[in-house]
């Protein structure tokens, strides 16, 4: 276990240096620069600036000293939010689209696996029917379509909720909902699929022949069979859920991290690009690797499978 551990760090490692190298290349492959506008700068005052960014260094220079100061984990200045370094940024942001990115995953597995498994059992009848129409509207309608609606209908015709910013619970409502719309309609239908091919199998008949309940067979032979692949999407999906939804955000005015990484990207700002990019793919990486531990515990076969090899 140890072994496997330590490979899978080595490979988290490999996997966040081929990311850095590539956002950093890619990045300053694309003609202008961050101090590029539509009004041009005076020559002197444009080279003052990319001197004190050290812009004017060698691209090769550039790049050691950045990942050396990643190493450290100095993510650099921001070139656009004057005074502000991208760990102030990530510091600021993070907790607040965490914050709300927990909230939607919770409540995505609270409502949409037993949905799915609900649905399994009474196949081809009307809960069955309900469950996946419901899934297919909320994979289907876009999170920004959802969010509109719910903003028009819960703070501007009831005047139940506020209609944005962030703040006490009431203000995460709305956002949480619009954002595990897809999640809660995919686990839905995830869960629905995967018990089906569970039900099917010798082992549920048998012990539904020795005389077990409905409800111990689906407890202890059923849903933890079937929560696999609800499992496996959990990884990617936590990281993006976490790291802040662009359109979410910016519907609810809520300052969190994913407002900054777009806004950075069109403004051109290196350091915050790279800066949310590398935590991004170390969220990403560092999450899938948990979810592979936690296969072993999930559903014993893997190590067994592990151990004969």
């Amino acid at each position: 276990m140890l072994a496997y551990i330590l490979r899978r760090l080595v490979s988290v490692a490999m996997v966040v240096f081929v990311v850095t190298t590539a956002t950093f290349f890619l990045m300053h492959a694309i003609p202008g620069g961050p101090f590029t506008r539509e009004k041009a700068l005076a020559p002197q005052i444009k080279r003052n600036i990319e001197a004190r960014y050290r812009l004017n260094d060698p691209l090769w220079k550039q790049y050691v000293d950045y990942m050396r100061n990643l190493i450290r984990w100095d993510l650099g200045p921001s070139y656009k939010h004057q005074g502000r370094t991208v760990n102030d940024i990530i510091n600021e942001g993070f907790p607040v689209s965490a914050k709300l990115g927990a909230l939607a995953i919770v409540f995505s597995l609270a409502v949409g696996v037993p949905a799915g498994i609900i649905a399994a059992i009474k196949q081809n009848r009307w809960q069955d029917n309900v469950v996946m129409a419901a899934a297919i509207i909320g994979v289907s309608v876009p999170s920004f379509v959802l969010a509109t609606l719910l903003m028009y209908v819960f703070a501007v015709k009831l005047r139940w909720l506020p209609a944005a910013l962030w703040g006490t619970p009431k203000h995460a409502i709305m956002p949480m909902l619009a954002l595990s719309g897809f999640p809660t309609a995919f686990f839905a239908r995830l869960t629905r699929s995967s018990t089906l091919e569970v039900l099917s199998q010798d082992y549920i008949r048998t012990a539904r022949a020795k005389g077990l309940a409905w409800f111990v067979v689906i407890y202890r032979h059923v849903v933890k069979n079937a929560i696999l692949p609800v499992v496996t999407y959990l990884g990617p999906l936590i990281a993006n859920v976490l790291t802040g939804s662009f359109v979410v955000e910016s519907i609810f005015a809520i300052p969190g991290l994913g407002r900054y990484y777009v806004t950075s990207i069109y403004n051109r700002d290196y350091t915050t690009i790279l800066g949310v990019t590398v935590f991004y793919s170390i969220l990403l990486v560092g999450l899938n690797f948990l979810v592979d531990i936690a296969y072993g515990y999930v559903d014993p076969r893997i190590k067994l499978v592990r151990v004969r090899e």
